[in-house]
């Protein structure tokens, strides 16, 4: 192979070994979660929640789909910008989501809980639009998180209220 070849597959490759890195950032964060949700099924549903509520066994399929979509956007984004102020909003969004299950699970704190995950909302929606302005469809991939989260704080909001 020659040495113009190899030249121009290097970027071809450091593009999916960075994909690779936001899927393990992804994973940690989801393995943090994990862990704290490990055995919590009884616990979750044996707390008061309001006649909405999801069944527990939907939490790991959707959280599932959701995390690749979020990998995916942030590789998107990271693409076109680097790691820029995007890629920061996106790592603190992720840091917090890490942050939440052991915070109401763990922990049972709900109030703090609640309030990491108002923040969390905040940073997704920063987010998304730092990447709508760098790539749309990296933006696109963040609206089901938004919305799953805006579901999720309005039931930990609720879990807190009659838990308390």
């Amino acid at each position: 192979m020659s040495q113009a070849t190899m030249h121009l597959r290097e970027p071809h490759r450091h593009r999916w070994l960075a994909l690779a890195g936001f899927g393990l950032a992804v994973f940690v964060a989801a393995a943090i979660g994990g862990l704290g949700v490990s055995g919590t099924s009884t616990e979750y549903n044996g707390l008061e929640q309001p006649a909405w509520a999801p069944p527990s066994w939907l939490f790991g399929p959707v959280w599932t789909v959701l995390y690749v979509m979020i990998a995916l956007a942030g590789w998107l984004a990271w693409q076109r910008v680097g790691f820029t102020l995007p890629l920061w909003l996106f790592s603190a969004q992720l840091v917090l989501n890490a942050i939440w299950t052991p915070l109401f699970f763990g922990a049972g704190q709900y109030g703090l809980a609640f309030a990491d995950i108002v923040v969390m909302w905040l940073l997704i929606g920063a987010t998304t639009v730092s990447f709508w302005r760098v790539r749309r469809g990296a933006a696109l991939l963040l609206l089901p998180y938004w919305a799953w989260v805006s579901y999720a704080a309005a039931l930990n909001l609720a879990i807190w209220q009659l838990n308390s």
